[in-house]
């Protein structure tokens, strides 16, 4: 599955919403050194019931819209 999602950092809450087609991520880490990316991965892993070495940026490391795979098993 790919996801095209924009990152929300330094929010009050982990939360998700799908708006336009895109899906909006509000995450509570900020944006310094990957620490957001690494709370990504670990609030859309939970969110989606897989494991978060299933869960990959392709695109937009350091953007905040990014391009997201995740591998169902």
């Amino acid at each position: 599955m790919i996801l095209q999602i924009k990152v929300i950092p330094n929010a009050r809450k982990n939360d998700i919403k799908f708006e336009n087609a895109l899906y909006k991520v509000y995450i509570t880490a900020p944006a310094v050194d990957g620490k957001a990316n690494k709370k990504l991965i670990e609030f859309l892993a939970e969110h989606f019931k897989v494991r978060k070495n299933e869960i990959f940026i392709k695109r937009g490391e350091k953007s905040r819209h990014k391009i997201i795979q995740i591998n169902e098993q």
